[in-house]
């Protein structure tokens, strides 16, 4: 089938969708973020005060772990949906269910209160903050990718992937500030609530910017195309689930290996570490928290120049350094944690930001690209979410057990290391992706087969 044509997208309405995805995903991960540091420093007093301090952060970090489990799910709904009905739909719904989930957090009574139920209620609020985040990264890329100049998609699909250090840098940056200003005893009391009372304010202002974006033109483009099939040869559509696993589930594969270092390090590093540096280097959670929030600006900065580069040289280079990158500097991060300054710990964490951003930029667009118009949504998401179970769920779960029954880095950084070479054999398995067109819907072959721009 031929390719279909759309318009290019004029230079301010690109902006605009940009800005509404970044904006989106920018409270979708403050608010999920939010919940990670607050596990690591407060939750495991406050809804598992029975157990002692570090058995307390395991349970808490296993709740932490179930908004993860909840991700696929979210990934196979929206996905379907999103392939059936639109992007923007359903990126409307992801952030109202996140703020909605995040903003009761913030109004639950803890086990002083009310007992067992406390942590019950928390962990079903988990899983729709993680339902709604498994729903909301594939619309979000794929709004900005869709609508993109072919030749910048790496970079401007990257601005999506700046939600995350964004809503890291937010989320840290208002417990840092809470933490400084209350005392111990005011913070656990009541001022661990305020962060997540604010996400009922960012929902509203996000939901304005996102409800006054287009539709993806390639896929109104493929929908006319689609229905015209239909109506000609009174095709009944596959389930985009069904097409996904029939067409791409090779593509499937390699998405999700690609995922397991990015994400286990990222989760490794910015959650993993508060407990790291507090119980077993005696630093402050001021000190931790600080630590992450300068580092996390730096992490936002670097991920669009990523993207760029990965427009230039393909997203597979470009990953492959950040694969390999994190994995070599395991060793060196917790011996710099492990001298126990501010300097040191601040260093560590940075360089593992910026490595992890070397993978983190071009995903959107590798992702994007690697699916056909009218299955995007569900292949991208279901690759990125189903590695998410494997691999960010457990990891500071894993890395707090690791470092309770050893009492040292040495078995953490091989953990991160090993998620490494499953990352690079998944990148050697894969095929660059830079040149493909969107705009290619056909649904009876394989992207890895489509054929690339000649101008691209």
């Amino acid at each position: 089938m031929a390719a279909a044509t759309t318009a290019p997208t004029p230079p301010g309405s690109l902006k605009r969708i940009v800005a509404a995805s970044l904006i989106g995903t920018t409270i979708e991960w403050y608010d999920f973020f939010l919940y990670g540091s607050a596990a690591a420093l407060v939750f495991n007093k406050l809804f598992f005060p029975e157990s002692d301090p570090l058995v307390g952060t395991l349970l808490s970090f296993l709740t932490y772990a179930v908004g993860f489990a909840a991700r696929p799910l979210g990934a196979l709904v929206f996905g379907h949906y999103g392939d059936r009905l639109g992007r923007k739909k359903l990126l409307v719904l992801s952030l109202l269910l996140m703020g909605g989930a995040t903003f009761a957090i913030g109004l639950l009574p803890t086990h002083a209160t009310v007992g067992s139920a406390a942590p019950v209620l928390l962990t079903a609020l988990r899983l729709v903050q993680g339902f709604a985040l498994g729903g909301e990264w594939g619309g979000a890329v794929l709004l900005v990718s869709e609508h993109g100049d072919a030749k910048r998609r790496g970079f401007w699909a990257s601005w999506p992937q700046t939600g995350a250090p964004a809503g890291q840098l937010l989320a840290t940056g208002v417990l840092s500030a809470l933490t400084a200003l209350l005392s111990d005893a005011a913070f656990a009391s009541w001022g661990w609530r305020v962060p997540f009372l604010l996400s009922g304010v960012l929902v509203v202002v996000g939901l304005w910017i996102r409800l006054s974006v287009d539709e993806s033109p390639v896929f109104k483009a493929a929908l006319a195309a689609a229905e015209e099939r239909r109506a000609a040869a009174g095709q009944v559509e596959k389930m985009p689930l069904v097409a996904v696993l029939k067409h791409h589930w090779r593509d499937v594969l390699i998405a999700m290996g690609a995922r397991m270092a990015e994400n286990i390090s990222y989760y490794v590093i910015t959650a993993f570490i508060l407990v790291y540096a507090t119980t077993q280097v005696g630093l402050t959670k001021q000190t931790a928290l600080n630590a992450v929030l300068i580092a996390s600006a730096v992490h936002f900065a670097v991920i669009p120049a990523w993207g760029a580069l990965s427009d230039r040289i393909g997203r597979r280079p470009v990953y492959l350094i950040g694969a390999v990158g994190v994995g070599a500097w395991m060793f060196p991060f917790f011996r710099l944690i492990d001298h126990g300054s501010f300097g040191s710990l601040l260093l560590a964490v940075t360089v593992g930001l910026v490595l992890h951003g070397a993978m983190y930029a071009p995903q959107a667009a590798f992702f994007s690209e690697m699916f056909a118009t009218r299955m995007r949504y569900s292949g991208a998401s279901i690759g990125a979410q189903f590695s998410s179970v494997a691999a960010g769920a457990p990891a500071p779960l894993i890395a707090t057990a690791l470092l309770q029954d050893h009492g040292a880095s040495t078995p953490i950084a091989l953990y991160v290391i090993a998620a490494a070479l499953l990352t690079v054999v998944a990148l050697a398995c894969a095929r660059e992706t830079r040149e493909r067109d969107l705009s290619e819907v056909a649904e009876d072959a394989p992207r890895a087969a489509a054929p690339v721009r000649a101008d691209a």
